[in-house]
Formats: C-alpha cells, sequence, structure tokens
C-alpha cells in the first residue's frame, strides 16, 4: 500500500485551486494545509477545495511536523524566498515555474534541496502531459527523418494592468516569464540548449515585456522559433518539422490535446486523441513527486534540478538579448 502524503499550498491563487482540484484524483494525497498571507483567504480557499487546516502565514505552515510536500504557487518574484523556507523547515517543494527569476536565484534554491538534503523540483506539469510525451517520441525516433526545426508559440489577449501580476515588474511581469517559458521549454526538451539566440521584445507602459519573438540556432543546424505574448491571441501550438514530416501539438499544446502526424508519403494527417476529461493535467506531476518520495529521491530523474538551472539560463540569455530587466534582481546578473 502506498505510502499517503500530506500537501500543503503555498499562495491560494487561481493556479493553486486547479493544482488542488486534481490532486484530489489521486489516492495517496491528503488535502491537508492551505496558507496565505491573509488568514481570511487561505480559511476560504481551504474550505472550497477541501484541505483541513488554513494558516494566515507560511512561517506557521512549514512549522507544522505533518506537513509532507508544498505546492509552492506564489509570482515567481517570490519562489526564492518561499522554497528556501520550506526547503529549510525539511519540507519536500513542487514550485510553480518560472522556477525564480534569474539562474543565480535558482543556484540558490538548488544549493539548499541539497544542503537540506530535501526534494525539490519545478512544477513543469508538460513534461508530464501523455500527448507530450508522444509528441517527443515520435519527433526523435527517427521514424519522420531527422528533426530540423520547432516552432511554438503561446499568446492571448490580456487586458492592461500594470499591478497585475502580468504587468508588474516587481513581480517579474511580461509573457515571458509567465508564458513564453513553454516554447521555451520545448525547445529545450527536443533541441537542447541553443548556441545562438535572437530576441525582440516590445514592451507595456510599465515596462514589462508584452511581446517576444526569439529564434534559437544549433550547430547541428537545427533552429527554433518561440512566441509568447498579451498582445493577441495565437493557434498556441507545436510543430516539429522533420525530413519526412512534421508532428503538431494541437490547440493549448502544453495541457492533455490531440496530436497532429504527417508524413511525406501520406495524403492527410493522421491524428491521435489524448485530450481526455479527466483532470486538468495537474496530477501527473504530482504523482511522479510522491513515486520520488516513495524511492528516497530528493531530485526527479525525469525533470532533473539540472535541466532547471538549464531553462532559467536559457531565459536569461533570452532577457539580455531582448533588453528585459527586473529591477532589484538583476543588478548582479545582468551587471
Amino acid at each position: 500500500m502506498k505510502k499517503k502524503y500530506n500537501w500543503a499550498i503555498l499562495g491560494c491563487g487561481k493556479i493553486a485551486a486547479k493544482f488542488s482540484s486534481d490532486i484530489k484524483l489521486l489516492p495517496n494525497v491528503t488535502l491537508y494545509a492551505a496558507a496565505s498571507r491573509d488568514l481570511e483567504k487561505a480559511k476560504k480557499f481551504a474550505k472550497k477545495n477541501g484541505f483541513i487546516k488554513s494558516y494566515g502565514s507560511y512561517e506557521e505552515m512549514v512549522k507544522d511536523p505533518e506537513v509532507d510536500i508544498v505546492y509552492v504557487a506564489s509570482p515567481h518574484s517570490h519562489h526564492l524566498e518561499h522554497t528556501l523556507l520550506c526547503l529549510n523547515h525539511k519540507k519536500a517543494v513542487l514550485c510553480e515555474k518560472a522556477f525564480a527569476l534569474n539562474k543565480k536565484e535558482a543556484q540558490k534554491m538548488v544549493d539548499a534541496s541539497r544542503e537540506n538534503n530535501t526534494f525539490l523540483m519545478e512544477a513543469f506539469w508538460t513534461e508530464f502531459q501523455p500527448s507530450f510525451i508522444k509528441a517527443l517520441q515520435l519527433a526523435n525516433s527517427g521514424e519522420l527523418g531527422k528533426l530540423k526545426m520547432v516552432r511554438s508559440d503561446f499568446a492571448f489577449k490580456a487586458s492592461y494592468d500594470p499591478a497585475s501580476r502580468l504587468f508588474n515588474l516587481e513581480l517579474g511581469g511580461g509573457s515571458l516569464l509567465d508564458i513564453g517559458i513553454y516554447p521555451v521549454f520545448v525547445a529545450l526538451k527536443s533541441l537542447g540548449k541553443p548556441e545562438r539566440i535572437k530576441a525582440l521584445a516590445d514592451f507595456a507602459p510599465s515596462g514589462a515585456e508584452e511581446s517576444i519573438c526569439m529564434a534559437f540556432k544549433y550547430n547541428s543546424g537545427q533552429m527554433a522559433t518561440l512566441a509568447s505574448s498579451y498582445a493577441s491571441n495565437s493557434s498556441i501550438q507545436t510543430e516539429f518539422w522533420c525530413e519526412k514530416g512534421y508532428v503538431r501539438l494541437n490547440r493549448r499544446w502544453f495541457t492533455p490535446t490531440t496530436l497532429s502526424v504527417w508524413k511525406d508519403t501520406s495524403e492527410k494527417e493522421e491524428v491521435l486523441e489524448y485530450n481526455y476529461k479527466i483532470g486538468n493535467g495537474y496530477q501527473h506531476e504530482a504523482a511522479h513527486v510522491m513515486e520520488c518520495l516513495d524511492k528516497g529521491m530528493i531530485e526527479s530523474d525525469r525533470l532533473p534540478l539540472s535541466f532547471s538551472l538549464d531553462l532559467m539560463e536559457t531565459l536569461d540569455r533570452v532577457r539580455q538579448e531582448a533588453g528585459i530587466i527586473f529591477p532589484g534582481h538583476d543588478d548582479k546578473v545582468f551587471g
């Protein structure tokens, strides 16, 4: 019989509610505690989502000996602070992306995990989606010839509010770390770290980047074209272009979705169905975290901390190229 784990939520926002709804589907999960800096907000979240306890401070929550795993769902500007708090109290952490604001912060989180011998993983749920796993397998199998190009986008029209997390530089605002991280993720997963990066960004009045286009070039001759934006809608698709065909992850490609596969010997695309309706897809990453803990691991073998550091390094390179700066955070990184 599997061990049952007590999960706690740090940061009671929309993503935390979706995550909580999905982990209810897992038999070895207890929805144990919800924590916010506002006790009333924590109580409402706990009641609505089925948690046993609620805390009005994160410090109180991490001191609870019954907490096994903390899902950090605060803005990414606070991931370093909140992850260190949990790790230093020996709580396993699943931290939302972006992992941090830059690689320097991410490295501190990784170091704390190793110093405390305590589990840490970035909550990149796409890694664990059956449709994404199948698409990568097809693109890299050789069945369609060599993978030559990756094209990926994620954009939606957002109402401008300089105080919102989307446009507030103090919170790490801008499309890149919020949604552009998805196309960058898929490029790294399929092609690795690029040798050359070109990027162009457009900025909102708050100074936060609103739209960005990126081009990655590899010494192998492979390339990636990536984009994200709050200024317009996009198809939200990812395509793997190969010598003898292509694979396309269809709309909302980062969630459970359909795949379209075309071979140069075929007259039409083949569609593979993966857009099942059980949960939103967050339960897969949570199940993996608990499997790792069952084995006594302090990092994932599917999404290792080295990958999260590579991802943050690549995002840092993109931001340098595009002129995206987070005041007070990047001074000693880009200075």
